[in-house]
């Protein structure tokens, strides 16, 4: 069977939105670090409309780059990776100072206040359907204060954009 190239597009087009995975990111920023740190956090608020895992992330200026979980064990905290982070359907996953973030270890250089950094997310679907979003971060003292200010933008994206959404 032959297929004209209208049904054709339009049967990629159907495939491509059965497999799609949709994860936004907003709020997003590294933690500025001095001379000789050797690690620091990075922060964002993800939010997957039909469910997803984070199940890993990158970045050129760091070594290692995983996802972390802080928490009290007895009086001590603890921090340790996490292989996956599950993203429920429509629920917000916060990864903030003091709990769940993502951490750049073995830095490369320092990451001065006012810089950008490129991170890689890669997420896994229900189906098991992978994809991956690249993001630059600004790189801040402390959380941005305007809402929206540290937003992340995708690498090719536009300037002044408020968020990010992986397909």
């Amino acid at each position: 069977m032959k297929l004209t190239k209208p049904l054709g597009a339009v049967l990629l087009l159907a495939s491509s939105v059965l497999h799609a995975q949709s994860v936004d990111v907003s709020g997003a920023w590294v933690r500025a670090t001095v001379p000789g740190q050797m690690g620091t956090g990075a922060f964002m608020r993800l939010v997957s409309r039909d469910g997803a895992r984070l199940v890993g992330v990158s970045s050129p200026v760091a070594g290692v780059a995983e996802v972390h979980e802080m928490k009290m064990e007895g009086d001590v905290m603890k921090m340790r990776p996490m292989p996956v982070l599950e993203l429920p359907a429509g629920q917000a996953v916060q990864l903030k100072p003091g709990g769940l973030h993502l951490m750049l270890m073995d830095l490369k250089q320092p990451l001065p206040k006012g810089g950008t950094v490129p991170v890689t997310l890669r997420f896994q679907d229900a189906q098991g359907q992978a994809s991956q979003l690249e993001l630059r971060l600004p790189v801040s003292a402390a959380a941005p204060a305007a809402a929206g200010a540290g937003a992340a933008a995708p690498t090719e994206g536009k300037a002044g954009q408020h968020g990010a959404h992986a397909h």
